[in-house]
């Protein structure tokens, strides 16, 4: 099976996607392309289908560049290939040929492109990694690069979408602690708990930070088990580990 990669006109000429998990070499509960090099998955499998994602992206493998996710707003600059592999949620570079990648599964994958200034950006950004503002960080690593806030486009890529996504009542009271506005992301749920807009929320911090464009592909990474690995969805089903998805964008 070929891969599917998922692209954005907003991204425009840039070569980039958010990679289902279609057309990947790994089997059981990671079938397809997982690309998590913290999985239990076989090594192996794991190397072949990040071979396969940077021969899409027409980047030699060690090119495509990812860091070791911890949930913050911490931005890496890249210049080439990182090693030793450092602890950040965000990639920014103005580099040509290496393409920059995040890994998630119900977290937003976001790609961010000042296609003039020739500056891109990928960011992970789960509920709190955003509430600590590493979209706003990215955005900021960007201009510090010669990119220009007005000029900016951002995607968020497949990610839970509200339906499917309950949280309890301390996520919504810590939100508004923020912002009592925060409490538009969220609905009512059975009980006493709440579904939360994780991509809305991620639109609006987007917004903030001044961006000139940001959309959601609309996929939900939960919902559709088909084409994309859910943490959630692992969880519920009793699954010991889960697979990534992997979205990257290049100049």
């Amino acid at each position: 099976m070929s891969l599917e990669i998922i692209t954005s006109p907003l991204l425009g000429p840039l070569r980039h996607g958010f990679f289902t998990r279609r057309g990947g070499a790994s089997s059981g509960v990671f079938h397809g392309l997982n690309c998590g090099l913290g999985s239990s998955d076989m090594a192996e499998a794991v190397a072949i289908n990040r071979q396969r994602v940077a021969a899409a992206m027409e980047v030699p493998g060690d090119h495509l560049v990812t860091v070791h996710q911890v949930h913050s707003p911490a931005v890496v600059v890249v210049e080439g290939v990182l090693d030793p592999v450092p602890r950040a949620d965000a990639l920014v570079t103005k580099t040509p040929g290496v393409a920059i990648a995040v890994l998630t599964a119900d977290c937003q994958p976001v790609l961010l492109a000042d296609v003039a200034a020739g500056v891109i950006g990928a960011a992970h950004a789960g509920w709190r990694g955003a509430r600590d503002g590493v979209l706003g960080a990215t955005v900021d690593a960007m201009v510090g690069l010669g990119a220009t806030r007005a000029r900016i486009k951002a995607v968020i890529g497949p990610t839970i979408s509200q339906r499917n996504y309950e949280v309890g009542p301390e996520l919504l009271e810590d939100f508004m602690a923020d912002d009592p506005a925060n409490s538009r992301f969220f609905t009512n749920g059975a009980g006493d708990r709440y579904l939360f807009d994780l991509p809305s929320f991620g639109l609006a911090q987007l917004r903030t930070a001044g961006v000139a464009e940001a959309a959601w592909t609309g996929h939900c990474t939960y919902g559709d088990a088909e084409r994309f690995f859910s943490y959630r969805r692992a969880t519920h089903a009793g699954e010991a580990d889960y697979g990534r998805l992997i979205s990257a964008i290049r100049l």
